[in-house]
């Protein structure tokens, strides 16, 4: 199993977002703006949605590889770092899952 974790993912597309368009995907994404890089995300979250509906496990891995790829990027362009995302999820395990969604609907 791969030791390759969300935060090294994280790191490379920094890493990536500061190096020249002709060479680098990351950069393009983000210079084509917020906007872009969410309708980017979005269409890679329906890709992987018909993927686990109608398509292999390799297809549905490669997917699934696909949106966390997009949304960290999308999350770069909005400039926020993964470690408050996973700070949130973290106060979340704290209830039950039905609980917490309880919350959010009364606020």
């Amino acid at each position: 199993m791969s030791k390759f974790t969300l935060a090294d993912l994280e790191q490379r597309i920094n890493d990536r977002a500061s190096a020249p368009a002709d060479l680098s995907y990351t950069r393009k994404l983000l210079d084509k703006g917020l906007s872009h890089c969410a309708k980017k995300f979005g269409e890679e979250a329906v890709e992987a949605v018909i993927a686990v509906t109608s398509e292999d496990r390799d297809r549905v891995i490669g997917e699934a590889a696909d949106v966390l790829y997009h949304l960290l990027v999308m999350l770069h362009a909005r400039g926020v770092p993964l470690a408050e995302v996973e700070a949130l999820l973290e106060t979340r395990t704290k209830k039950s899952g039905l609980e917490e969604k309880a919350s959010r609907l009364r606020e």
